[in-house]
């Protein structure tokens, strides 16, 4: 198709009222698009109607006239010519068999939907081919890279990766959404991403750890090398590509995430590490979606022989009782190798 074919959306919609729906429905509205949320709490459809602003999960920060929210799932879908799905993982398989019949086809259906299912530890994409009939297949996509919601929504320059098998899909997404503050790159390693997605989070607990225990930049530095060589190898391990760990969805996001307070996962790193327990963090509603993701990432890795060394410290800290400053000593005390040993990555 002719790139000049691709151009604006004129209507969107975005299933998720949370900081990161939020921040995709501003990317589109404010490049004219009219974009429809579909959101879940009243409060948060209220403010959004009444005051350009969601006072629950983007509180103080002010949205484009042109996004308005909903909590009816057809009246949000109705029309759209791009449908953002950001429902956390948890949750989103649910509610895929619950609106499937009502979602558009011929319509690009994109996931930013980050983490791993328990249980069946499948990724967002995998959810929707094994729960969406066959005609949606064709239009999914997954974007994922660095992008803290509110610096999305504040304008900061951004740039993620949209993947998709599908070139016309993911590059019409790339038309409707980049503009001089966001840039869309596109790409067809769609597992890849998801996978990094995950990976990067529970990478991020271990970096805020090492952060609240006051190891300084050189364990930080540390835990992000290694950290991306077990992204590297768990992504091959599912046939996906290396070279998608070392761009926007992987190494990008990994950066991002394990190098600041911004990050809900590493805020939940650093308050274990001072003494808090998951039962005790409040994250003002918000989801740190590699306390889950571990968990599948422990199973995902065992089942496939992938070792990682810092996901399954994080593993054991998070879900088996053992102590975070135990294990972060355990790991510098493994077996000497060669960097590179293995001669894949």
């Amino acid at each position: 198709m002719a790139e000049e074919n691709y151009s604006r959306v004129k209507t969107a919609c975005v299933l998720g009222g949370g900081a990161f729906g939020t921040a995709m429905a501003q990317v589109l509205g404010r490049n004219g698009t009219k974009v429809t949320m579909w959101v879940r709490e009243e409060e948060v459809k209220k403010s959004i109607n009444e005051d350009n602003e969601n006072i629950l999960f983007m509180k103080g920060l002010k949205l484009s006239k042109n996004i308005r929210a909903t909590n009816d799932m057809s009246e949000a879908l109705a029309g759209t010519e791009i449908v953002m799905v950001v429902i956390p993982t948890p949750f989103l398989r649910a509610t895929m068999i619950k609106h499937r019949d009502e979602l558009p086809t011929d319509t690009p259906l994109v996931c930013c939907t980050k983490g791993i299912e328990n249980g069946t530890l499948q990724t967002p994409y995998e959810i929707l081919v094994e729960e969406l009939p066959g005609k949606y297949h064709g239009q999914l996509a997954a974007v994922s890279g660095p992008s803290f919601a509110k610096e999305v929504v504040n304008g900061t320059p951004t740039s993620v990766l949209c993947a998709s098998h599908h070139e016309a899909v993911s590059k019409k997404v790339q038309h409707a959404m980049s503009d001089k503050a966001f840039r869309v790159y596109t790409g067809d390693d769609l597992i890849g991403a998801e996978l990094c997605g995950a990976v990067k989070n529970t990478i991020a607990i271990a970096c805020g750890a090492s952060a609240g225990f006051g190891f300084g930049h050189n364990t930080t530095a540390l835990l992000i090398t290694r950290g991306l060589v077990e992204m590297t190898k768990l992504t091959l391990a599912k046939g996906a590509k290396a070279s998608t760990a070392t761009g926007l969805a992987g190494v990008g996001d990994l950066l991002l995430t394990c190098t600041s307070i911004q990050s809900r996962n590493f805020t939940v790193g650093t308050r274990i590490a001072k003494g808090e327990t998951l039962a005790q963090i409040s994250l003002g509603g918000s989801v740190a979606e590699g306390v889950l993701s571990s968990r599948s990432i422990h199973d995902l890795a065992s089942q496939l022989g992938v070792e990682m060394p810092i996901c399954e410290a994080v593993y054991q800290v998070l879900h088996c009782g053992k102590d975070f400053k135990t294990v972060l000593t355990e790991l510098q005390a493994r077996p000497l190798k060669s960097e590179f040993e293995d001669s894949k990555l």
